[in-house]
């Protein structure tokens, strides 16, 4: 289960609106060990892509580079579907390296209007399994 507060959703959501119709890409970091999602990180989508991601090779060195600096892991690592359901794509899998990260998407496809779907996953050795997310007050 993934608990996440309302203010992190509200900047992933915001992000997501922002950057559609491509992709938007980022991490949440919190403590090592910690499964609690704290600094919020948004970051490039290197494909400029409404159908696909990827973080700039050198932008995720230098963002995992500060985690470690700050005993950090990536707890959330998430990204949105433009025209798709919340659901990690065959590529999403494939690049999903982080086997303790929860894999959050949001989607902001036309036919939900103002409103978006959010689903989280653990995604491991391309196994792929949705979890339960709790949204709290800060």
């Amino acid at each position: 289960m993934l608990t996440i507060s309302r203010e992190l959703v509200d900047k992933i959501i915001a992000h997501a609106r922002a950057d559609h119709p491509d992709e938007a890409c980022g991490v949440i970091a919190g403590p090592i060990g910690s499964d609690t999602p704290e600094r919020f990180i948004p970051m490039e989508n290197a494909e400029r892509s409404p159908t696909f991601y990827r973080f700039d090779s050198m932008e995720q060195l230098r963002v995992w580079r500060e985690m470690d600096d700050r005993d950090e892991e990536p707890v959330v690592i998430y990204h949105s579907h433009t025209a798709t359901e919340a659901y990690p794509s065959r590529t999403d899998i494939s690049y999903a390296s982080e086997p303790n990260a929860h894999y959050l998407l949001v989607s902001t496809r036309e036919e939900l209007g103002d409103e978006v779907e959010l689903r989280s996953y653990r995604i491991v050795e391309g196994v792929v399994s949705e979890e339960e997310v709790t949204v709290v007050s800060a």
